[in-house]
């Protein structure tokens, strides 16, 4: 199967969304569609033995809406500062803002002429004998200017056999438009008109067209908002590159930069793509990718990515990964396809999107009727119907979920977290048990000296300097975690005279013709040397799942070393914090309940499950979810893969392997166990502004409809005009995708 990412324009509300959806699915090759409204874009899943990427843009097309671009992705274009998909956002809001303007200028004439009958304001004479061939002409003209109402709400209708809200506005409109339009016709021919001229309804029909332009240009500008800050991610890609081809330098653009290329960046430069660095040395600032405000220092070695700010020095680098390869290109895919999916919550509102359209038409003709019925006059009963039709908005449920998702994970990947879909955007804040992998999870994944504890007079470092001179010549983890260690405190470490490692038991060496011991309680004792002194040191080391050395001098015990992989730096942090968010935390691990239970009470973690095999950890995760548990799993190896998968919501970290990464719901780009906390809350806070969203769009509608439809009538004698119902109609909409953006200001909590 293959996957493409359309943009479409022409999407006014969630039921246009579900109409694409709908037709796209009946065609043969087409295995799954996700229509995002906020986001105008069309996720589709696809067998392109049966189907090719044209025939679903012509398929678009062919309904009414227009596909802008077809490709893997709408942000990786570069070959303009703008990609198609934005220009044609901009030229959308142009567009609605020439329209609604040309609509106000025709609407406001009508409203004098409606209120001079009412009000008997001053009105010359001509206007007075011409009334209403002037309205005529005038709400015309902006009837011509909403013509795509018209025009998409009937095509839908034949094509897609379903209705959306330009068939709700088409109808609301053109009832009073035509109304209006067959009292003028028979006043011009001198037959008797049954409710004069005075009910002309041409201004309705015009102002209803300018407001609901104001609400669509105004939601246009909002949504644009909302995907603004990806859009500044892309923005600073750099342009052009230095590159040196054939010993010679040249200036060559971002796009012809291939595997090996030799680029050459100097200080304040952009990075243009990944690579090596290869010669020189610097601090780049790497912000954008990680949110990490630090620059990182760069030498011989150093990955560089691309996008990111070299800051001090110059320095040359090989090209590894270009195009689509990138980091910043994958992060970009990620969140689009994010922001293209759809949250579980989310399927209620769509469900009801479904059948609103038709719902609320019957809800109108049902309300003409009763008024007519019960002795209301003709114009009572259509102001009514009317009413009912414009204030009616499946766009503020449609828009509930998508915008508050873009928002969301947009936030996400500017702190360095990188949650693929929304269903898991919504799963992380269920979460009630997080289990964590122990190496390279919560520890560093790589053994270091913990403890340096003298026997005699000697001085730690002293001790230190023994063992690294001892162990220099060997290749194995725990020697290069003592001479790592040693080489930090700036210990001078000579060659050994003669060295010796004997397996199971430890390493023997010569300097200055003295011997070195380096080893286990076995060593020393084949040697005769009393270890009974220092039995109590060992066991208490041993303990806490450390691999305890004993170093000798002189055919003497100087010093015990302790080798341990240690915690990551905030790993206490961030257990402590989920704590606090009451969630229950476990350590799982294939390493001995002695190392683990060591490790865990280090981080804080009371629950470990230890001595479990690879291919265990997810049937460890299965016992959770029977027990009707919402899991998250936080790994970063090969073997953490089928947990990852298994887990409600995997978490995988940026530094990990590439399958631990795929197989995640949750990526962290700084491999900063604080951001597990971070997805969680970012979870629970969008959650919650969905929830306000639905809860606003739903009331919006339960109070609207019935207003309009004349319930409080009989009471208080109030019957909504649709004027005001076409305005309550536009800024239901943005009042949704407003609340959305105002997710901008969340702040994290560590």
């Amino acid at each position: 199967m293959a996957k493409v990412i359309i943009s479409i324009s022409g999407m006014h509300c969630a039921s246009c969304a579900v109409n694409i959806e709908k037709s796209l699915k009946k065609i043969d090759g087409v295995s799954e569609v996700n229509v995002n409204f906020a986001s105008q874009r069309a996720t589709i899943e696809f067998d392109p033995q049966k189907m090719s990427p044209p025939d679903l843009e012509k398929a678009i097309n062919k309904i009414g809406y227009k596909a802008i671009k077809l490709e893997d992705s709408a942000f990786l274009r570069q070959e303009s500062d703008l990609d198609p998909e934005q220009i044609s956002r901009i030229q959308e809001i142009k567009s609605l803002k020439i329209k609604f303007i040309s609509a106000l200028i025709f609407s406001l004439p009508l409203m004098y002429f409606s209120l001079s009958q009412e009000y008997s304001l001053p009105l010359w004479g001509f206007f007075s004998r011409n009334m209403a061939l002037l309205q005529f002409i005038l709400a015309t003209l902006v009837v011509i200017i909403g013509f795509q109402f018209f025009q998409r709400g009937t095509l839908t209708v034949i094509k897609a056999h379903s209705a959306n809200m330009d068939t709700l506005v088409a109808l609301g409109v053109g009832s009073a438009y035509l109304y209006s339009l067959v009292i003028s016709i028979l006043a011009w021919i001198g037959q008797p008109v049954v409710y004069g001229q005075q009910n002309l309804y041409y201004e309705i029909a015009a102002f209803l067209i300018t407001f609901i332009l104001l609400g669509r240009l105004l939601e246009a500008i909002a949504k644009g908002k909302a995907s603004s800050a990806i859009r500044k991610l892309i923005g600073l890609r750099p342009r052009t590159a230095l590159v040196i081809r054939g010993g010679i330098e040249q200036e060559i653009e971002i796009e012809e930069i291939v595997i090996g290329d030799i680029i050459i960046v100097k200080p304040g430069e952009k990075i243009p793509v990944d690579g090596e660095v290869i010669d020189g040395h610097s601090a780049v600032d790497e912000s954008m990718i990680s949110g990490e405000g630090i620059p990182v220092e760069k030498s011989i070695g150093s990955e560089v990515i691309g996008a990111t700010i070299n800051k001090t020095g110059a320095f040359k680098f090989i090209a590894k990964r270009v195009g689509k390869d990138t980091v910043l290109s994958q992060i970009i895919r990620l969140v689009e396809e994010a922001q293209g999916s759809k949250a579980p919550i989310q399927e209620l509102a769509d469900r009801i999107a479904a059948y609103f359209v038709p719902v609320v038409l019957l809800i109108g003709i049902l309300t003409f009727s009763v008024w007519v019925l019960s002795g209301q006059s003709f114009i009572f009963a259509l102001t009514a119907f009317i009413s009912v039709i414009i204030i009616a908005c499946p766009c503020a449920l449609g828009l509930a979920t998508p915008t508050a998702v873009i928002v969301g994970t947009t936030i996400g990947a500017h702190h360095g977290i990188l949650i693929k879909n929304a269903q898991s955007l919504e799963l992380a804040s269920q979460v009630k048990v997080v289990v964590f992998d122990k190496t390279g999870t919560l520890t560093v994944g790589r053994p270091a000296v913990t403890d340096i504890i003298s026997i005699k007079d000697d001085d730690r470092l002293s001790i230190l300097r023994f063992a690294a001179i001892a162990e220099k010549r060997s290749e194995h983890l725990l020697a290069e975690a003592i001479v790592e260690a040693a080489q930090k405190n700036n210990l001078e470490i000579p060659d050994p005279e003669a060295f010796n490692s004997l397996t199971g038991k430890g390493v023997i060496a010569r300097l200055k013709g003295e011997i070195i011991l380096l080893g286990n309680r076995k060593l020393f004792s084949e040697r005769g040397i009393d270890i009974f002194n220092v039995e109590g040191g060992l066991r208490a080391l041993e303990a806490e799942g450390k691999t305890v050395m004993l170093v000798g001098y002189k055919d003497e015990i100087i010093g015990i070393i302790a080798v341990a992989d240690t915690l990551k730096k905030y790993s206490p942090e961030a257990v402590g914090e989920l704590k606090k968010l009451g969630k229950i935390v476990h350590l799982i691990t294939g390493d001995n309940r002695l190392t683990a239970e060591a490790i865990a009470k280090e981080a804080g973690i009371e629950n470990v499950l230890a001595e479990v095999l690879p291919q265990d950890k997810a049937f460890e995760i299965k016992k959770f979810q029977e027990r009707n548990l919402k899991v998250a799993f936080v790994g970063d190896g090969i073997n953490d893969a089928p947990a990852l998968a298994q887990a409600d919501v995997g978490i995988a970290l940026g530094a990990g392997t590439d399958v631990a990464v795929e197989s995640a719901d949750i990526v962290l780009i700084k491999d900063d166990l604080r951001d597990v906390v971070l997805a969680i809350d970012l979870s629970r806070f969008c959650l919650k502004k969905i929830k306000q969203n639905l809860f606003w769009a739903f009331l919006y509608n339960l109070i609207g409809i019935p207003v309009a439809a004349g319930v409080l009538y009989p009471f208080t004698g109030f019957l909504l005009n649709p004027m005001i119902a076409g305005t309550a109609m536009a800024f239901s909409s943005v009042s949704v995708v407003t609340n959305s953006l105002l997710m901008r200001r969340y702040r994290k909590k560590i």
